[in-house]
């Protein structure tokens, strides 16, 4: 049994491709705990949930909710920290841990008091943290979530410290004994950028299992139905998330649809929605609250059809293949997916669990809603794809061994 560190660097709610991946790790025998950061207390709740169900350990070692004197210090203090990281870069170029993430230097820390038999790293601070125990010796692994230095739209690139992430993810690739990315298109795309070996592939699927808690409540939808269901989720509502393009494409959507969003949802981003969707379909676009992660698939499975919108401007979006798309399939919803390189990966072979159109194409998304949505034959046949799919292909259950036998690897090196 080995001890294996996980660093996340933010929620535990927020992240579960590492949940799964400590599951999968505690369930080969090993000793697991997760590290990250408390922020908001609405999601520290979420966070409790998920540990009264875990079988791992997870220890903030960071909390700047800002609840009581001493949090709102601490809370202050983190934001100012990241504030001057931010000036300092833009004016001098200067990289800090704290242009990264927050509790990154509170991260390091951790992990080398720990001394891990491998820390596997996630997110960008990770990248800083994972270069600091490779010169200590220590053993890390890496997993590209995300592919770090290609995650923004080009115009927000300036005051980012792509250089920097670069240089960082070369030398994690280089010097990391276990490395994941979630899709051969991203794989193959680092291992072409860097000239190293490509990371194994890990998709960001879910177990199957998880049916086995479908409530059969009806939450989302009120008893007046008014047409097929689409429905969309992130963690965030706003711009830059697909959603333009759905609002592009509805004045030539002619079948009769409900289109359901769940997302955190600020004041500002309701003002955006309701600026940007067409008069006629206001009364027809709901917004949702997040719900607990074990309540998630319930809610999908109400609905009829899933949205998975991502850009192609932005590589890593191009790239992935997001937990959205999975979260779909395993619910039994047909998904509608823009044709990046990720999401043809997955759905190019299998045309009955959804479909494909190409981003920007408006009228190409309506007529692609119109045909799942104006047809029950096809829409019946796609929920039944959709869940083959992900019980034959994709799911946890297949994922599982790939993670253990790639640690199990790693762990062997330098012993």
């Amino acid at each position: 049994m080995a001890r294996i560190l996980i660093l996340i660097g933010n929620h535990l709610a927020t992240a579960p491709r590492p949940q799964k991946e400590a599951m999968a790790l505690v369930a080969a025998g090993h000793q697991v705990e997760v590290m990250g950061v408390w922020s908001d207390a609405a999601v520290v709740a979420r966070d409790e949930l998920l540990l009264r169900r875990g079988v791992w350990r997870f220890q903030p070692v960071l909390d700047f909710r800002p609840q009581g004197w001493l949090g709102r210090v601490t809370h202050l203090r983190v934001r100012l920290l990241a504030r001057v990281a931010r000036k300092l870069y833009r004016t001098t170029g200067l990289l800090t841990p704290e242009l990264l993430g927050y509790g990154v230097r509170e991260l390091l820390r951790a992990a080398l008091q720990r001394r891990a038999d491998l820390t596997i790293v996630h997110a960008e601070g990770g990248l800083w943290i994972g270069q600091r125990l490779l010169a200590a010796g220590l053993r890390v692994g890496v997993d590209f979530e995300d592919w770090f230095s290609e995650d923004l739209p080009p115009e927000v690139n300036r005051d980012r410290p792509i250089a920097h992430l670069r240089v960082m993810e070369r030398a994690l690739l280089r010097g990391s004994c276990y490395a994941l990315a979630t899709s051969q298109a991203m794989a193959a795309a680092l291992a072409a950028r860097y000239d190293l070996p490509a990371p194994r592939v890990v998709y960001n699927v879910f177990p199957w299992a998880d049916r086995e808690t479908l409530d059969g409540e009806c939450v989302d939808r009120s008893p007046e139905r008014r047409g097929v269901s689409l429905h969309w989720f992130s963690q965030t509502l706003g711009p830059g998330r697909g959603l333009e393009f759905l609002w592009a494409a509805l004045p030539y959507v002619q079948a009769p649809v409900e289109i359901h969003l769940r997302a955190g949802a600020s004041p500002a981003a309701r003002q955006w929605l309701e600026q940007n969707v067409a008069p006629a379909w206001r009364s027809r676009v709901v917004v949702h609250p997040i719900v607990p992660n074990h309540a998630l698939l319930s809610r999908i499975s109400e609905h009829d059809v899933g949205l998975s919108l991502d850009d192609t401007r932005i590589f890593s979006r191009d790239l992935t293949v997001t937990n959205k798309l999975f979260q779909y399939l395993l619910a039994g919803l047909p998904v509608i997916a823009t044709a990046t390189r990720g999401q043809r990966e997955v759905l190019g072979s299998f045309p009955a669990a959804g479909c494909l159109v190409a981003p920007g194409d408006a009228r190409g998304l309506a007529a692609a809603i119109d045909d799942l949505a104006g047809c029950s034959e096809r829409l019946v046949a796609g929920k039944k794809a959709a869940l083959a799919l992900a019980r034959t292909r994709y799911c946890w259950e297949l994922q599982a061994p790939v993670v253990q036998g790639a640690v199990a690897e790693a762990l062997q090196k330098n012993d």
